[in-house]
């Protein structure tokens, strides 16, 4: 099959040809007809992650058809359209048990612990647990941008954030993660304050459902700037970026008892912020993580969708060649919100 591959962290990738994957006997092999271009596959490819196996395919939100099953696999037949959560559980463990996939101890994830989906193929582990029917009605390319980016945003907003209508919700940072943060938040019925440095992704944001935005460039102190707006502060703040300065300021400008949720991964220099803890002990600050979304958790997200509650195709930028991902791939790094970008063209029937 023809795939992206990189040999070391930071060179440069190349379209090669490598071998075909094998289902397991408890998985199976997805042929892939879309794949999102997302900043942890940047995070991977730089050396973030060092436990990623080289050489190595990136890619883990994903649609296809499945192509072929394992022996074991009970739930699913091929020609199945599917895509999957980027955590895949192992269907066995405690936290799987308890309906808590997303932590599972033994996870795995196409795209980090084995080869991802910039290929025509990937092999999905533990599929009975694991894959997610697609309905009819949702076409490849919005398929692909959920498993990242959507999903973990709705899991960060619905589950961990516990957001209701009317409150007040502020997302700091407005790339992938955050404009879905906005929409999915909006949608419920929540009051949005939207914070980046870009103007694109502020217009962005009010076009998917801010009632404010901030421009974190033009402002002394974000945090006093959400606490304006808002006559005291936000019920819920939602650090979308993964920065020191983002988190905090997420913190600074919760009202007291309010929701901090960091959803951005926090890597490098900014893996250990420093936090105002004074602030969370006295205005009793609740501070929680959100790692991606159960398989299971997807129907409710699919019904609001299927509904035009939630609408993630309005997320979506360009659409681009296997080839074309080299260069999406290693400048992910850079400025820009001009929608998800998605790898089409892939495998073919």
């Amino acid at each position: 099959m023809k795939a992206l591959v990189y040999e070391s962290f930071g060179q440069m990738p190349e379209i090669r040809s490598v071998p075909d994957p094998e289902p397991l006997p408890h998985g199976v092999v997805v042929r892939v007809t879309a794949t999102g271009v997302c900043r942890s596959d940047w995070h991977g490819w730089v050396g973030h992650d060092p436990g990623i196996p080289l050489p190595h395919v990136p890619g883990h939100e994903f649609a296809g058809v499945v192509e072929a099953v394992g022996n074991d696999v009970r739930t699913c037949q091929r020609g199945n359209r599917v895509t999957v959560p980027f955590i895949n559980s192992c269907g066995r463990c405690a936290e799987c048990a308890s309906g808590n996939q997303q932590v599972c101890r033994n996870q795995m994830q196409p795209g980090f612990t084995h080869w991802g989906s910039f290929a025509e193929y990937v092999g999905v582990h533990h599929a009975d647990v694991n894959l997610v029917a697609l309905p009819e009605s949702l076409d490849d390319v919005t398929a692909a941008s959920l498993g990242c980016r959507f999903a973990t945003s709705f899991r960060a907003v619905i589950d961990q954030g516990r957001v209701g209508a009317g409150e007040w919700v502020a997302v700091h940072g407005c790339g992938g993660v955050g404009l879905s943060a906005v929409m999915i938040a909006a949608a419920i019925g929540a009051n949005v304050i939207a914070i980046d440095v870009a103007a694109d992704a502020l217009e962005r944001a009010r076009a998917v459902g801010a009632v404010a935005t901030i421009d974190a460039a033009g402002v002394d102190d974000v945090a006093e700037a959400v606490i304006d707006i808002t006559q005291g502060g936000v019920h819920v703040s939602l650090d979308a970026l993964g920065h020191s300065v983002t988190c905090r300021n997420s913190i600074l400008g919760l009202r007291r008892r309010g929701r901090h949720v960091q959803v951005g991964l926090l890597v490098a220099e900014h893996a250990t912020p420093p936090l105002p803890m004074e602030r969370v002990v006295g205005h009793e600050l609740e501070i929680v993580g959100s790692h991606g979304m159960q398989a299971w958790r997807y129907d409710a997200m699919l019904a609001m969708i299927r509904s035009g509650i939630l609408a993630p195709q309005k997320l979506l930028g360009r659409t681009i060649s296997l080839e074309q991902s080299i260069e999406a791939l290693t400048t992910m790094d850079r400025p820009g919100s001009d929608g998800v970008t998605v790898i089409t063209g892939l495998g073919t029937a």
